[in-house]
């Protein structure tokens, strides 16, 4: 169960550890053949690079720690971030006894067995469990419900790590008991300061006499997506494929092109990632900058993104923000995915390219979207009266005799193409949905939608057409539903 597995643990799962004599350094000694990212693990918190706002001196946490005072927490960051890195210290430092277990490995009956045997070591006058849980947003919640008492009892404390927004992966219960600690990815220069420890130390690559330039450590930080593990496997590769000479190791450029080649792209199609990108892409299209919408749209594309999921949300963006501004948006949204279904990838990116430089290009009016919202506050708001009687349908004489269809104009009758014919239910007279921009083609539609009413409002003997805004709601509209995709 224990994923660290210190060469001077016994079997007992229950074995109590605490501080190691060398103060916050911890006293494994990789095995021989270790990968490198393994053999350069920080051992104390002032190695762990690139996370001095939730670890720097004075800092809530490291404070914690360092008096072995941990409580709950769910470290949530990027892969290569230093999350297990940061559990193996507090491993190292408290006096609890710690288990650590994957929520890929593990099932409910381990977590129940783990369960008691803490209440049993509490209950017989022994230390806590501190315990740590990789990859946490994988328990379902069942499993994640059965922690909640005993934490609430205090037999355990949970570390749990997470490449998943907590909000969505763990249960509300749970993260409400937990302090939620983000761990941002490295920047370019602490990959480049971890790189560089991994050239001179002797748990590294230091007897190997390595020389690799700035610019070279650089490119390979900039490739690694802030991720020391994939920097650090990316050194030892090259450092491998490099003929020693006599004066050492010399890497050259070209085989770190030949390693580094394709960036890392941190994507997960059903995770927060996957709606940050899509976040991204719709608010550059709203915005019209066209450079930023064909960014992360050839983002996503490279990442893994489903093409199809890409022209649904460009199709809902045509209608949303471009609307009647330029009807042409839709059928060239519409068009993309055609071109996308007959050609499949990559050929096919190309059509959702040219639609998303239209879309950020075309004039931008969100009324279809407020129509739509109007309307859904009304209703909720129970506004669903019958159908007025004109407009409804009257196929029998019983239906004719009750009234359907009475005082009903035909349109085409009328020169002006439109009849003195109210068509919405009696308490919603005069209430305007649609309110149409000045811009685009939709000026055009506003411009014969204002001489239709007021013709209307001439047949009606009334004189003028209603006001601009009339009865129209004027809040925020609600935004019609939308399934989170």
């Amino acid at each position: 169960m224990d994923l660290f597995d210190r060469s001077n643990a016994d079997d007992d799962p229950a074995r109590e550890r605490g501080p190691s004599s060398s103060g916050n350094r911890t006293s494994r000694r990789p095995a021989a053949g270790t990968p490198l990212a393994e053999r350069m693990r920080p051992r104390t918190l002032d190695e762990l690079l690139g996370q001095d706002e939730i670890l720097g001196p004075g800092s809530p946490l490291r404070a914690a720690i360092e008096s072995d005072q941990v409580a709950s927490l769910i470290l949530w960051g990027p892969p290569g971030s230093g999350k297990t890195t940061l559990a193996r210290l507090v491993a190292d430092l408290t006096r609890a006894r710690f288990v650590s277990f994957s929520a890929v490995l593990s099932g409910i009956r381990e977590i129940k067995d783990l369960m008691s045997a803490a209440e049993r070591l509490v209950a017989g006058g022994g230390a806590g469990t501190l315990l740590f849980i990789d990859e946490i947003h994988r328990f379902n919640r069942a499993q994640q419900d059965a922690f909640l008492p005993h934490v609430e009892q205090g037999s355990i404390v949970i570390i749990g790590a997470t490449t998943e927004n907590p909000s969505f992966s763990v249960n509300a219960a749970l993260l409400s008991r937990c302090a939620v600690h983000v761990l941002k990815a490295l920047g370019e220069d602490d990959l480049v300061r971890i790189l560089k420890r991994a050239i001179d130390d002797p748990r590294g690559l230091g007897v190997e006499r390595l020389t690799i330039g700035e610019d070279d450590l650089r490119l390979i930080a900039a490739r690694s997506g802030g991720d020391a593990r994939r920097a650090l496997n990316v050194l030892e590769t090259v450092s491998r494929a490099t003929a020693a000479g006599g004066d050492g190791r010399t890497i050259g450029r070209e085989a770190i092109d030949r390693a580094v080649r394709r960036a890392a792209l941190l994507y997960d199609r059903e995770g927060e990632e996957h709606f940050n990108l899509i976040s991204a892409l719709h608010k550059s299209l709203r915005n019209s900058d066209a450079d930023a919408a064909v960014y992360w749209l050839v983002r996503m594309l490279e990442s893994g993104e489903d093409p199809l999921y890409v022209c649904r949300r460009m199709i809902r963006f045509a209608s949303e923000d471009i609307g009647n501004a330029d009807p042409g948006a839709l059928r060239i949204a519409l068009a993309a995915r055609e071109a996308f279904e007959a050609l499949g990838m990559p050929e096919g990116g190309l059509a959702l390219v040219q639609a998303a430089l239209y879309l950020a290009a075309a004039p931008k009016s969100n009324s279809v979207y407020e129509a739509y919202g109007r309307v859904v506050n009304d209703l909720r708001a129970g506004h669903t009266d019958p159908v007025p009687l004109a407009l409804r349908n009257a196929p029998t004489g019983l239906m004719k005799d009750l009234g359907y269809g009475s005082g009903y104009r035909y349109a085409h009758d009328y020169d002006e193409g439109t009849a003195d014919l109210d068509c919405l239910p009696e308490r919603l007279k005069g209430r305007r949905y649609y309110l149409p921009r000045p811009v685009g083609h939709e000026k055009a539609l506003a411009d014969r939608l204002r001489l239709l009413a007021e013709a209307r409002a001439r047949l009606r003997g009334g004189g003028d057409a209603p006001a601009e805004t009339g009865d129209a709601v004027i809040t925020k509209p609600t935004e019609p539903p939308r399934s989170r995709e």
